[in-house]
């Protein structure tokens, strides 16, 4: 089996930019093509269209309690590329007809928040 089949975003990036399949995938968006390889890598290993489905979603989603810093660079730009894309996806622009401009919230106050005891106290107390 070949190395490109284990690393289905290497394996997308050069279909994608293959120069004879180039003008008929730049519309297909880069996720879309390595999901098509993920499903196929799947198949090879003998795994059901579930078990890749599943194991697509495990790979596409961030764990809040994970510890970034411990990442190699390359699992760190995988994460940063999920978080960049749900950005995008879950982002206001002006064009959606949910736009609003300048959304002011009010947040209701907490009594203990209000009053800190290291700004009541005057300065003669140090």
């Amino acid at each position: 089996m070949h190395m490109f089949l284990y690393d289905c975003n290497r394996a997308a990036e050069q279909l994608k930019n293959n120069p004879r399949h180039k003008s008929y995938l730049e519309q297909v968006p880069l996720r879309q093509l390595e999901k098509l390889f993920s499903v196929l890598r799947g198949n090879l290993w003998g795994q059901s269209l579930a078990e890749t489905m599943e194991q697509i979603q495990r790979e596409r989603t961030i764990d809040p309690e994970e510890d970034l810093n411990k990442l190699d660079d390359k699992e760190l730009a995988k994460r940063k590329s999920i978080m960049d894309e749900l950005f995008e996806k879950n982002q206001k622009k002006k064009d959606d007809p949910n736009f609003v401009y300048d959304i002011e919230v009010e947040f209701p106050q907490d009594e203990q928040l209000q009053s800190c005891g290291w700004d009541t106290e005057s300065a003669d107390e140090f």
